[in-house]
């Protein structure tokens, strides 16, 4: 924490500007400067701001508390003394430390960063799954360095996305917390905001079985083998090669992780598409408040600053009193809805601090109901309706299991469905495509029963159309049986 010391620091613009320039020569490959140097480049840097207008007088006690730091490094440069005085007054140059340079960055980036501009990358999804497929490519063709630029495109894209959700929802959770947003700020956005959500949370559902195929096909060209030629075209020199190894392959497990799932849980796609989904729900949520806000006139929150005027201007004790007894109602001895049986004696105007207890029923007291005189009223029931509604019903029945039998007998496929089959069979994909779910990294055939006939999905080389009454059903890579 101590090379944070420069944020919070008295003149901690002069020393942002001093790191600037050092910054600057960076760029240019100028490692090493002296604070003449220093001075120099911020004639040219700092403009019109005055806390960057320094002399070396003044660089040299900034760059002397910043080597204490730890943020610059110090060295002495002994070709700059041009008299035997100036060689013993020692002429130090400096240079930024590894730990100082990622201070520098860390705190230049919060600065420049735009904490409204919060998006969900969609278009992050397709790109991962064509880079997936290359991987696979690369590895069965033992191309070293296109596998390392593979899985490290990979491993940065998966990050940028990851970091923009979380952005994104911390945003979104603040909007939706927050009481200073007008309701017209947020009815202008709603639609391109809730539109956002439902288009990432489509494609995420849509591409997430096709990432996880496509890891499968990846692990089947063997992932220690992908591994040890990521870390032999890693440029990473400093790192041995265990270390680069053991480095990619937590990447790649990483990688796994988000799309798929596991027997200890979820995988990172499915909780992220759940967030999306209460996300979606919070925002409607907001907009059902906002809605209600503008159609009343007045809030909630304004409702109770006015209320809290009130008690404030009350010019006595006796006056605040009054004013919540007639806000609340809480003191009469009616709040249980009953009243002294002799109201002469006890009025209704007197609190339930001092009046005497008032009876209640068991019913009241056990339930919060009053008991209800006498016996209940007889239901009413028209008989001809429920008759006629049920054998509407049990024809609708038979029709659509006489549909269903006949869709078993001919099958889909090489003749056209009449209305009754084409709705038992979309019927039943429904059921059977709401069942479908990625075990181990591949989709299976799954299955949907109803009336007697089981459909069953099963993986399907080519695209299978089914004609019916409303025109074709194309199915994508899938092959449609009922039995």
């Amino acid at each position: 924490m101590k090379l944070f010391a420069f944020t919070t620091a008295e003149k901690r613009a002069e020393y942002l500007w001093v790191l600037r320039a050092f910054d600057h020569a960076r760029a240019n490959y100028v490692v090493l400067l002296h604070a003449a140097d220093v001075a120099r480049i911020l004639d040219g840097l700092a403009g019109d701001d005055p806390a960057g207008q320094l002399g070396a007088g003044d660089v040299t006690p900034l760059l002397e508390q910043l080597h204490v730091w730890e943020v610059l490094e110090r060295s002495y440069d002994g070709t700059r003394a041009a008299t035997l005085a100036e060689y013993r007054n020692r002429h130090f140059v400096y240079q930024f430390s590894q730990a100082g340079y990622q201070v520098f960055r860390a705190v230049e980036d919060a600065l420049a960063a735009r904490l409204d501009d919060a998006s969900l990358s969609r278009l992050a999804l397709p790109d991962l799954l064509a880079d997936m497929n290359d991987l696979a490519a690369a590895n069965r063709a033992a191309d070293n360095d296109l596998v390392y630029r593979k899985l490290n495109r990979l491993d940065a894209t998966l990050s940028d996305m990851a970091g923009r959700a979380a952005q994104f929802y911390l945003t979104l959770g603040d909007l939706v917390r927050t009481t200073e947003i007008t309701p017209e700020t947020f009815m202008s956005h709603k639609d391109a905001l809730l539109t956002h959500m439902r288009e990432f949370s489509s494609d995420l559902s849509r591409y997430a079985p096709k990432l996880a195929a496509a890891i499968a096909l990846v692990e089947d060209t063997g992932v220690e083998t992908m591994v040890a030629r990521a870390a032999a075209s890693d440029e990473r020199v400093f790192l041995g090669i265990d270390e680069r190894e053991a480095d990619w392959r937590a990447r790649w497990a990483g990688l796994t992780h988000w799309f798929v799932g596991s027997e200890a849980g979820l995988s990172e796609s499915e909780r992220l598409r759940e967030g999306t989904m209460s996300a979606i729900a919070a925002v409607l949520s907001l907009l059902r408040r906002v809605t209600e806000t503008r159609k009343g006139g007045v809030s909630r929150e304004s409702q109770l600053r006015h209320l809290a005027g009130w008690f404030a201007a009350t010019p006595t004790e006796d006056a605040a009193h009054a004013l919540f007894r007639a806000v609340f109602d809480l003191g009469r001895p009616r709040h249980l809805s009953m009243v002294h049986p002799d109201a002469d004696i006890i009025p209704d105007t007197r609190s339930w601090w001092e009046a005497q207890p008032v009876e209640i029923s068991r019913t009241l007291a056990e339930t919060g109901r009053p008991p209800s005189p006498g016996l209940p009223a007889r239901v009413q029931r028209n008989e001809g309706s429920v008759r006629r509604l049920r054998e509407e019903q049990l024809t609708a029945q038979r029709l659509r299991a006489a549909a269903a039998q006949s869709l078993a007998r001919g099958g889909v496929y090489e003749r056209e469905l009449d209305e009754a089959e084409t709705d038992v069979l979309l019927s039943l994909l429904n059921a059977a495509l709401t069942a479908r779910v990625p075990v181990s990294g591949r989709l299976k055939s799954s299955t949907g029963s109803e009336n007697g006939v089981k459909l069953t999905l099963s993986p399907h080389s080519e695209s299978t159309v089914v004609r019916t009454a409303r025109g074709r059903l194309h199915l994508d890579g899938l092959q449609v049986s009922v039995r």
